[in-house]
């Protein structure tokens, strides 16, 4: 049973939310306010968030990014249909995940999953060494990748592609944060680069190589988490 705060200003939907979540055994802080949910987060953290974008006072995407200096707590952001470049920013300041209003209960709660999962290794294991994703082995300290306990030769800036990745596997990681991290800072709106180096590392991690999904116009993700609903596509 996992403690969750949900933020959301929507009778209707706040009351599908706790029904459902609810019903598999869940604890519901439910608030309506980005106030509340800094102030709840701050007496009583929660195992995840669940995030809505649009709230009345403060903006769900500077939220997220003030929770982000102080917690490390999985946050779900719920954004409205076909907003894109706000996925983005809430992604760049921190969110885990987003789910696409309108959306299926069945993925929340798959992508809620996944984002407990996650917090608890990242509580368990903060600077892992190595990290092990499905058959795929990524040595932080060696700078080597297996696949199955295949060594795969990667390029430098593959291998960093991939590390960043690795290091927020089930996180969908934007454009902008991983060029910024991989590429340097004077990098963030190439594109392109991405597409090309994500090409590649698909071709060599062979059948893992399914394991790097993308989400066309806001960034890509590293997960073979079964209960993750596809929310991406190979490209």
């Amino acid at each position: 049973m996992a403690h969750l705060l949900v933020v959301d200003d929507d009778p209707a939907l706040l009351t599908v939310l706790q029904i459902a979540l609810s019903a598999r055994g869940d604890q519901l802080t439910v608030v309506r306010t980005g106030r509340e949910a800094i102030d709840r987060l701050a007496l009583s953290p929660p195992d995840a968030v669940v995030l809505d974008l649009g709230l009345p006072d403060l903006d769900g995407v500077d939220v997220c990014r003030r929770v982000r200096q102080w917690s490390d707590v999985p946050v779900i952001v719920l954004s409205a249909d076909g907003d894109e470049q706000r996925k983005v920013a809430a992604l760049d300041a921190g969110a885990d995940d987003y789910v696409t209003k309108p959306f299926g209960m069945a993925e929340l709660q798959a992508r809620l999953r996944a984002a407990l999962r996650h917090g608890a290794r990242r509580r368990g294991d903060p600077d892992p060494a190595s990290v092990e994703i499905g058959p795929l082995h990524v040595d932080l300290a060696h700078h080597t990748v297996s696949v199955d306990g295949r060594v795969v030769d990667l390029t430098a800036r593959e291998y960093d592609l991939l590390a960043y990745l690795a290091r927020h596997a089930g996180k969908v990681c934007t454009h902008h944060l991983i060029l910024q991290a991989v590429w340097g800072a004077g990098y963030g709106t190439e594109s392109n680069y991405l597409r090309v180096y994500t090409h590649r590392l698909r071709q060599k991690l062979g059948s893992a190589g399914t394991m790097l999904r993308t989400h066309p116009g806001v960034g890509y993700q590293l997960t073979d988490d079964p209960d993750r609903v596809p929310g991406g596509q190979a490209r």
